[in-house]
């Protein structure tokens, strides 16, 4: 009896502290509370600081696919960039004369720059022509080594891109005697060399430009 009496009593006393315990925001009065006078001193980072405590590193190896081929070609050329022009007016990641441009059916190459696709078709169609042009000398010299340089299917179109499939051509039949370099000094031996051995297999040789322009 005595312990419900007790318990009767606290009862009303707990629901009071539990009551003024969570009052609402609504029942203070912030307004008297006010920072004028006071030092006030803290930084807000900006974008760049929080760049420089973390920044995340991805390397994409590619290996020797036909992917890492271009984008190595790409790199090579004009450091992957599709909307550079050199000094020499060629154009884009894979730096494509107007010329070029035109034989393979570019009506209007003033956009060129800016559509990345059309920059990856022409690279594909550039490839397989020269692929067609070379495909004799492909199969006579693949894994020779001519002029210090062991010889494979992807070093040749690469150097048929830098020099052009006649130059290249003329090296391969000469022994490596007739060397060509471009206006930057890259030579066609550089060009066998560092995009050698890349799977270019599946690239059809064709002789005609799809009208891609």
């Amino acid at each position: 009896m005595r312990k419900r009496f007790y318990f009767i009593t606290v009862l009303p006393v707990v629901a009071l502290l539990v009551g003024t315990g969570f009052s609402s925001k609504k029942d203070y009065d912030f307004s008297t509370f006010s920072t004028e006078g006071l030092e006030l001193n803290y930084d807000v980072p900006t974008e760049a600081d929080m760049s420089s405590v973390y920044t995340p590193k991805f390397h994409l190896f590619l290996g020797k696919t036909y992917l890492g081929f271009k984008e190595a070609l790409g790199f090579m050329e004009s450091a992957g960039d599709y909307h550079i022009v050199n000094d020499y007016g060629y154009m884009g990641k894979y730096q494509f004369s107007r010329s070029t441009l035109k034989m393979m059916g570019f009506k209007d190459t003033s956009n060129f720059l800016y559509d990345s696709q059309q920059q990856e078709d022409a690279f594909l169609a550039y490839i397989a022509l020269n692929k067609w042009v070379l495909r004799n000398d492909i199969k006579r010299y693949a894994g020779k080594t001519i002029g210090g340089v062991k010889v494979t299917e992807s070093g040749i179109l690469a150097a048929a891109h830098l020099a052009g499939a006649g130059n290249v051509k003329k090296f391969l039949r000469s022994s490596g005697e007739n060397r060509f370099s471009d206006a930057n000094g890259t030579s066609i031996r550089n060009y066998l060399r560092t995009f050698s051995g890349y799977d270019t297999s599946h690239i059809e040789a064709n002789r005609r430009f799809k009208k891609i322009g």
